[in-house]
């Protein structure tokens, strides 16, 4: 049985994703709620595994199709491991990235069939979708020099052409699920961007007062 809340940031690297998720745990933390924040792919000792192969330059000949089910496979453990207990539990999970990258980057991004990206992520994720997600937008030039000269990994390094099919691919999921994802600039200053996600996330932590 679920009993807990699941929200989920999604966006092209730069946009502020890590930021705004310290910031709704902290908040919701001092409001009583016992929260687990976590990332993908990553968040257990397999998906740190593959994560770590996933964003490794030297393997820049990967396919979009090996992309995909790797990160299927991470996820299935996240939710496996991590994120269906802390729900069965009545805790709020605020995750770094989930199944909509993946519609958004091997789909959108890679040129694989939507559906099929969708079907292996279902099956990967056993009906643990969000309640709510939260696309942080920005331009991908924009994240680019947000990066600075912190070393690229080996999706950051896709050409400029790649990361704006990854950005019209957020927003085209944005009108197929409009009530669960919600688009915001992120180009905003952070505090702005942090009132206008709360006050969406807000109502939401009701269902954890029940």
């Amino acid at each position: 049985m679920r009993n807990g809340l699941f929200v989920t940031l999604e966006g092209l690297d730069g946009a502020g994703k890590s930021t705004q998720i310290r910031r709704l745990a902290e908040q919701a933390q001092i409001l009583g709620i016992e929260t687990i924040t976590t990332r993908e792919p990553g968040g257990t000792e397999t998906g740190d595994a593959i994560r770590a192969i996933l964003l490794d330059p030297r393997f820049r000949t990967m396919t979009a199709l090996a992309e995909a089910f790797l990160y299927a496979a991470s996820r299935t453990q996240l939710v496996h491991e991590v994120i269906a207990p802390a729900l069965a539990g009545g805790k709020l999970v605020i995750c770094d990235r989930f199944l909509d990258s993946s519609l958004a980057y091997q789909a959108a991004g890679g040129g694989l069939d939507f559906d099929f990206v969708l079907a292996i992520n279902r099956r990967a994720v056993r009906g643990c979708m969000p309640d709510r997600t939260y696309i942080l937008d920005l331009q991908p030039e924009m994240g680019q020099v947000r990066k600075g000269e912190t070393p690229a990994d080996r999706v950051e390094q896709k050409p400029l052409a790649y990361h704006r099919r990854v950005r019209d691919g957020f927003l085209q999921l944005a009108q197929l699920y409009p009530a669960r994802i919600r688009v915001l600039d992120a180009t905003l200053p952070p505090d702005e961007l942090f009132a206008r996600i709360w006050e969406d996330f807000a109502p939401l932590l009701k269902k954890l007062r029940k």
